[in-house]
């Protein structure tokens, strides 16, 4: 599990992997509850999520305790101390807390459902825990490439670098990028309650994806060595949400709990994701233009964060608004393809809104005008933040 001169470290291949684990494994979780309804501790949904959560927590426990009892261990020095006795990577440390508070949540789970039945919402107190180990051990992977990917940056321009090392940090960017597009997709699936396709000619959609969206692509878009981050990510961030769906779709599934209102026979899928790669690609193009590294000064990141925010929402609501409609009210997005036909087995198949914008998500042009106002400033501060995190993780290297 030790690397090799120019070779990647086992374990951080290993927590990528846990990051698409737990990523398949909520989803097939969401698809079981509205298709199934019923389920238990070891539920195959579940499995999966707690085989993302024993590799990511076993790697990454090896790697600190082979770190803490080799005393003459070359990476000590890139290591992090903690408790006065531990020697590990941030990157490992983050994942090995993530997976503890993922295993601690089923116990909790299996309790809560037991005691009051199937969920009506993502965020109960159990998966509220599940979420936070979930993320953390998503973000312990990226910190885990990210550390690589820094040490390679700060090394690069010397003169006896060779074709592995390029090699090896081609293979960190895709890391990156894919640890960032799964990480995102977990945030996407918790935002999901207000960012559905009901949701799309409301105010409230884009509030909160300025929160959510600039805070998080600024910062791994300026972390990245990619040449065109945001928008890598967010393609890897739709394939990890739609291919699931796509797959499990086809699988045969019945209801185990009443009352059946819409009597199905297969996985109802989850639904299909914002089309974030047209807006990603815009403030790629952006970045690219703002934050050239041929010595020209650039604008402050004040500035920036102006610009980045406000065009990422504005292209957001442009791509968005007539997307959203063609997903919800189009018999042309009913199909396996766009997934708009999914429905949960405890609703009536016939509900007037089924495929139309329900009344209580209707707002005046003013309303509208007055709240999507407000998501401006919202992504204005969420971009700063966002470029402020991504400084601090270009210089992560431990």
């Amino acid at each position: 599990m030790s690397r090799t001169g120019n070779s990647i470290p086992v374990y951080v291949y290993a927590v990528v992997f846990s990051s698409l684990c737990v990523v398949v494994g909520l989803l097939w979780d969401i698809m079981w509850h509205i298709s199934i309804g019923r389920d238990g501790l070891f539920a195959p949904p579940h499995v999966v999520i707690y085989v993302g959560a024993v590799v990511s927590g076993l790697f990454s426990a090896y790697q600190i305790l082979n770190l803490t009892l080799t005393r003459n261990h070359p990476d000590r020095i890139k290591s992090v101390r903690f408790w006065g006795v531990f020697y590990a990577p941030l990157g490992a440390m983050f994942c090995v807390w993530g997976a503890l508070a993922m295993l601690t949540s089923a116990p909790f789970d299996d309790w809560w459902h037991n005691t009051y039945g199937l969920d009506v919402q993502i965020l109960t107190p159990p998966h509220t825990i599940l979420a936070i180990g979930i993320m953390t051990v998503q973000f312990g992977a990226m910190v885990g490439v990210l550390t690589l990917q820094n040490q390679y940056r700060t090394t690069s321009s010397a003169p006896a670098a060779s074709l592995p090392t390029d090699s090896r940090a081609t293979r960190l960017k895709w890391l990156f990028a894919i640890s960032a597009g799964l990480l995102l997709a977990m945030l996407f699936t918790l935002a999901s309650e207000s960012m559905g396709m009901q949701e799309s000619h409301n105010s409230v959609y884009y509030a909160t994806a300025a929160i959510v969206l600039p805070f998080y692509l600024l910062a791994v878009g300026r972390a990245s060595m990619l040449r065109w981050p945001l928008t890598t990510i967010a393609g890897i961030y739709m394939l990890a949400l739609v291919v699931p769906s796509w797959v499990i779709q086809n699988f045969p599934a019945t209801p185990r709990l009443g009352p059946v209102l819409n009597p199905i026979t297969h996985y109802q899928p989850f639904h299909f994701p914002m089309l974030l790669v047209i807006p990603a690609l815009a403030v790629d193009w952006l970045m690219r233009r703002f934050e050239r590294t041929d010595g020209a000064r650039k604008p402050n990141d004040w500035l920036l964060s102006v610009i980045y925010g406000v065009t990422l929402l504005v292209v957001v609501l442009l791509v968005q608004w007539p997307f959203g409609e063609f997903l919800l009210t189009s018999p042309l997005a009913r199909n396996g393809f766009f997934l708009s036909y999914s429905w949960s087995y405890d609703n009536p198949a016939d509900w007037q809104y089924r495929f139309a914008f329900g009344p209580w998500y209707k707002q005046s042009a003013a309303e509208f005008a007055l709240g999507f106002g407000k998501a401006l400033l919202y992504a204005i501060l969420s971009a700063r933040i966002g470029l402020l995190w991504g400084n601090w993780m270009k210089k992560v290297v431990r």
